[in-house]
Order: structure tokens, then sequence, then C-alpha cells
């Protein structure tokens, strides 16, 4: 069985958030409205030793978006049976049958589901769908200029890239199995204890 999935490597993304422009300006979102956010994740401090002064000080980005999940929780929550998952794997809303209730925000992990004040209801990151069958790349992957975002078949991206890791401020993939590969920044491991997200308000 298929499964798209969205790849990205933290490791090279300048953060300029061509990726969240693209898709905000594809789907025309209002504000405040995000499918795909850019979390600029930063820690580590200058200390002084004798006269010198080393920094252990780094940062590095994190885009995501929903990532239609293996198990995705936002279709067991919803009480009006609104949300499904394709054949493909693509989580989609049915906004017809959308109650604006919320319980798919909150249960979701990565906060993918975004309520809209002007429709009243829930709306997320549908895999550029229009562009998927016709045979196109989301928006965000076509936009990004570093070529860190890439999608396809979930086994087939891991068979190129590799399985991914666990990367801060990421939940553990048990929880949902997202349909996302991760490869980490080199300051993964310390961000866990030692980062923080810069940009909060933002995303």
């Amino acid at each position: 069985m298929t499964q798209l999935a969205f790849y990205f490597d933290a490791r090279a993304c300048s953060g300029c958030k061509a990726c969240q422009a693209a898709c905000k300006d594809k789907h025309d979102l209002p504000v405040g409205v995000l499918w795909r956010r850019v979390y600029e994740v930063s820690g580590g401090e200058w200390q002084q030793q004798e006269e010198a002064w080393i920094t252990s000080a780094f940062a590095y980005n994190l885009s995501i978006a929903c990532n239609h999940c293996a198990r995705p929780i936002c279709v067991e929550v919803c009480p009006a049976a609104a949300i499904s998952k394709r054949p493909d794997g693509i989580v989609l809303i049915d906004e017809r049958r959308c109650i604006g209730c919320k319980y798919c925000s909150w249960a979701c992990p990565y906060g993918a589901p975004q309520y809209d004040p002007g429709l009243g209801i829930l709306t997320k990151c549908d895999f550029c769908v229009d562009n998927i069958d016709a045979g196109l790349p989301p928006a965000c992957v076509a936009a990004c200029p570093m070529r860190v975002l890439d999608f396809g078949d979930l086994e087939e991206l891991e068979e190129r890239y590799g399985p991914g890791g666990n990367i801060f401020p990421l939940p553990a993939a048990e929880l949902t199995e997202p349909a996302l590969i991760v490869r980490p920044h080199q300051a993964a491991l310390k961000a866990a204890s030692q980062a923080e997200i810069a940009n909060r308000e933002e995303v």
C-alpha cells in the first residue's frame, strides 16, 4: 500500500521560508493560518575561558506541515467523520462535514489542523492533492531553493535517504507514525536538552 511522505534535510535548510510562503500563496490562507511552518531552533551559550570566549551556540530550522500519519489521530477523534485517509496515504478534511469543534487540532501532536475563523472550520495541509493528481509536486517542495524538501512513497524515500531520526521539537514518532523522514541537523542531539523554539509566536 502506497504511503506518500515528505522528506526534510535539516542540515541544509537556510530558513528562508519559501516553502511556507508558497503554501500560503497556493491555498490563499488567511492571516494566522499556516499549513506549513518553519521552526527556528537555537541554543547554547558563550562562556569565557581566561581571556578567550568559547561558544557552544547552535541553530537549525525545521519545516513541518501535516505529516499524513499512518495512524492519524485526527481521523480517530473527529466526531463528524470529516477527516479521511486516501489509499495513497493523504489525509484530507471534508469541509462540508467539518463542524469546527477543533478536536483534531487539540489531538494532533504536530498542531497541523488550523482553525480558519472566516470559514468556521478546520483546515490543514492537503499535500497539494490537486498537484499530486496532476503528476506535479506539492508547492512547498517545488519552491524550496535549497532542495531540502522532497516527497514520494515512504518506502522509496527511506531507500533513497535512509530512515531519518527524531529531532527536537517533534514528538515521538510512535504516537502517530508520521509519513515524514527528517535528516537531523548535527546539533539535534544536544538540542533536546539545550534548545528552544526561537520563533514560537510565529509558528
